[in-house]
């Protein structure tokens, strides 16, 4: 029998209801911190706008690649983290050892149930207008 790791120094942030433009913003300074950050729920974080717009842009960034690419992601985990490596200088040390200190997940992992989640209030934003991650995901075909 394995028992689930122990998660030590790292903070895990439930990403529910957080606007993911200012979520991946503070992430991103977190992580040049030096912090370690786990990103849970992240498909229930969303996108402000009005729907029609949201998804005319992520159609655009999906299809504006070749064969050799750039690729952009389906999946709800891939696209927060895309999102939150745009803001990081990934291609720099810094940035990639940034980069490998963030792990996002698609709901709440076995190992991360009963655990107290942070959650960042200027991330947090009442808007009007939102799509969710889930629904995006959905509409651009990943399967999950």
């Amino acid at each position: 029998m394995s028992t689930p790791q122990k998660v030590d120094n790292v903070t895990i942030i439930d990403a529910t209801g957080h606007v993911l433009g200012r979520l991946a913003s503070v992430v991103a300074k977190r992580l040049l911190n030096g912090e370690k950050i786990i990103i849970v729920n992240a498909e229930k974080a969303i996108i402000s706008g009005k729907r029609e717009v949201v998804f005319e842009k992520y159609k655009h960034k999906r299809d504006i690649g070749s064969h050799r690419g750039p690729f952009f992601p389906r999946m709800p985990h891939l696209i927060v983290k895309r999102t939150i490596r745009g803001m990081l200088p990934y291609k720099q040390e810094k940035g990639k050892k940034a980069l490998k200190n963030l792990k996002v997940y698609i709901g709440v992992p076995k190992e991360f149930e009963g655990q107290k989640f942070e959650e960042i209030p200027e991330a947090k934003r009442e808007v009007k207008y939102y799509v969710t991650i889930e629904e995006l995901s959905r509409w651009l075909g990943a399967k999950f």
